[in-house]
């Protein structure tokens, strides 16, 4: 087989290159070269020789020693005839431009549309003169962005780099913001397992879970258009701030095509690949031109990928769960860590943040609350964990004009006398907190616990009953009453019963007025509206004749004198002398059923855990309430479109990216300033 020649008959170690595969270009190749004479049947070459330095893509990387062969442009043409040393002459006033034969050859042909995704990096040296160098583009098929597509070559032998010499000389900077012989700094290298191609995934390989040390931030590799400047030279950001651009789902098919290709040269690459969670990588390799590059899916900060933390705190913050999201994303064959991860995460980080934005927004509220002067509280207990065992129970504190949640105590049973002194221990501690920030208490609004009224009473607190903690007590004894024979009339007053519960209570203010509407109650059913009370002696309603005396209750009989004994208990004659007649309770009864959703009963959780989940059904509860209250101050045609995004998950989004992240072991000291009983055993 003879070996290829120039059709010139050029010596040396040169690059040949056949004529071209177009056919208006190969015409034109054809026509220059040969004129009138019939081209011969073999395969011609062309060398390198008998074309124009701007003929060739990456001129600038051979002449450098980073590529290993030149690359012609599209649509270039030879522009020498014969022996290149007799041509040297009148090589000037034969150059002719790439246009001149593009506009007489085809006239209605255009312009070529050149991609900017085609550009790529050139070392330009200047020795003794001042020179600009315009680097070569070509139109590819590729939606890439520049950065992406930026150039890495490596030598197969050795690793050089590129010497400048400075001698009297102004060099021009390239248009990717390169110093010619200046070496980037490295990126940090990520620690992960790299996956081959053809390979199974494997498992991510994240830091173990026993270790505590915190990351060092450092700027992550993430192009970016708007910056000339290399990724690997920028200096490192003290803050990530990609957590707010928008992510999507890529399936990895899509991800593969678009690095099975060189785009230098358009032959096959050998690709890699590497994940970590939610973060993936590509690397690519061509063995033809040796153009390489990495690509990253997600900026990351030392060895943490930011899509991983971010992934984690939206679940957190949002009171989700993360067995249940690792199971659709498990359905769907989205990557995701694993728990491990997550309980990482929220313990080096996530916690932490969720504290310190508690207590500063605690503070704020007082500072409000302390310019109202005294204030009205409401207090209810809740039992945390695993079907009210008692282990864990939790107090709340909730300022009733506003019903915003003023403090959250959390208590274990093992922490004090017992599981029946967990209530009072809580609510001592809320008073005290009250107490040292200066909000006097001007009356507390707590369910009718014996306990409670005792320590009240004793710390000179004036305490009112909930209307609806009486109100369900009395009606479940009265439904047990009404399945008795003798007394099923009960079960047909049962809602005007309870409908006087709140009518006597919210209409009086004084307990002996109270307490005479609701004897009243015994008039009432037996169709008599006269009393003998002094403060009531008759109803304000007129008289109506029944024509149906079935309804009412029958003197001396039975079911009127257990109904009798029920409402005029002495005990709870004396709790409706007590009923709250201003403020209610409902406003606790709503935050309690949204603590079920951020700290679920049959979900076991650490203390800190449940602690940080409290805080965070506070904080959503709070905003919630200041956003109805907003709305009902402003009045409005326009119907509400949607659900406006919650502004504390934001906030907690920022502060976990810009402060915690940063410098995490100074929140992690104020999270440990909170003291943590020694952890019970499972009932």
């Amino acid at each position: 087989m003879s070996p290829k020649k120039c059709i010139f008959g050029c010596e040396g170690k040169l690059n040949l290159f056949a004529l071209p595969k177009e056919e208006r270009i190969r015409q034109q190749w054809i026509q220059y070269l040969f004129s009138d004479q019939r081209p011969p049947k073999a395969t011609v070459y062309v060398c390198s020789r008998h074309f124009s330095e701007d003929s060739f893509v990456n001129k600038a990387q051979y002449d450098a020693g980073f590529s290993a062969r030149l690359l012609l442009k599209d649509g270039a043409l030879p522009f020498i005839h014969g022996d290149v040393e007799e041509s040297k002459a009148a090589a000037s006033p034969v150059l002719l431009p790439l246009t001149r034969f593009r506009n007489t050859a085809c006239q209605t042909d255009p312009e070529p549309k050149v991609s900017v995704a085609t550009q790529f990096c050139h070392y330009m040296v200047s020795v003794g003169t001042q020179t600009s160098y315009s680097p070569s583009t070509r139109c590819a098929a590729t939606q890439l962005s520049y950065n992406t597509l930026k150039q890495h070559v490596r030598s197969k032998a050795t690793q050089a780099s590129v010497s400048h010499c400075n001698v009297g000389t102004v060099t021009t900077q390239s248009e990717t913001g390169i110093q010619p012989g200046v070496r980037p700094a490295k990126r940090p290298r990520l620690e992960m397992k790299e996956e081959e191609e053809g390979e199974e995934p494997e498992e991510e390989t994240d830091l173990p879970e026993a270790s505590d040390q915190y990351d060092p931030i450092c700027e992550p590799y993430e192009p970016d258009e708007s910056s000339s400047e290399p990724p690997d030279s920028r200096e490192a950001e003290a803050t990530p701030s990609h957590y707010n651009d928008p992510k999507y789902i890529v399936f990895e098919s899509c991800l593969r095509d678009l690095f099975l290709t060189c785009p230098v040269c358009g032959l096959s690459c050998e690709v890699r690949r590497g994940r970590m969670g939610t973060f993936v990588y590509f690397s690519q390799l061509c063995p033809s031109c040796d153009y390489s590059r990495k690509w990253e899916s997600q900026p990351v900060a030392g060895s943490t990928p930011l899509g991983n933390l971010q992934m984690s705190a939206a679940i957190y913050f949002t009171g989700g769960s993360f067995s249940q999201v690792e199971k659709v994303c498990r359905a769907m064959n989205l990557q995701v860590f694993q728990s491990d991860t997550f309980r990482r995460h929220a313990r080096m980080f996530l916690e932490p943040a969720i504290n310190h934005k508690w207590k500063r927004d605690q503070q704020v509220l007082m500072e409000r609350l302390r310019g109202e002067g005294s204030v009205a509280v409401g207090g209810r207990m809740r039992a945390d964990l695993l079907g009210h065992c008692g282990k864990l129970g939790s107090y709340t504190l909730m300022h009733l004009n506003s019903s915003s949640v003023i403090d959250i105590q959390l208590i274990q049973s093992a922490g004090v006398s017992g599981s029946s002194h967990v209530e009072t221990e809580a609510l001592r501690r809320g008073l005290d907190l009250l107490q040292v920030n200066r909000l006097s208490v001007d009356h507390i609004v707590t369910d009718r616990r014996t306990r409670v009224q005792k320590y009240l009473r004793e710390r000179n607190v004036c305490h009112y009953y909930n209307i609806q903690h009486l109100e369900k007590g009395l009606s479940r004894k009265l439904k047990k009453l009404a399945k008795s024979k003798e007394c099923l009339l009960v079960r047909r007053w049962l809602p005007s019963i309870r409908n006087h519960v709140y009518w006597s209570a919210t209409t009086s203010t004084s307990a002996p007025e109270k307490v005479a509407k609701w004897k009243s109650l015994v008039n009432h059913i037996q169709n008599v509206h006269t009393h003998d009370d002094p403060l009531f002696p008759t109803c304000a309603h007129p008289n109506r004749v029944s024509v149906d005396p079935s309804k009412w209750f029958q003197p001396d009989s039975v079911a009127l004198h257990k109904l009798k004994k029920l409402l005029l208990n002495k005990r709870i004659l004396a709790d409706v002398g007590k009923l709250s007649h201003d403020h209610q309770a409902s406003s606790l009864e709503r935050f309690h059923r949204l603590v079920c959703h951020f700290a679920p009963k049959n979900v076991a959780f650490p203390f800190v855990g449940v602690l940080c989940r409290l805080y965070l059904a506070a904080m959503h509860f709070n905003e919630d309430a200041e956003r109805h209250k907003e709305r009902s101050s402003e009045v409005t045609a326009e119907t509400q479109q949607s659900e406006p995004k919650p502004k504390y998950v934001s906030e907690l989004m920022k502060l976990l990216f810009e402060e915690v992240f940063k410098e995490p072991s100074t929140y992690v000291d104020e999270l440990k300033r909170i003291p943590v009983p020694a952890d019970l055993s499972p009932v």
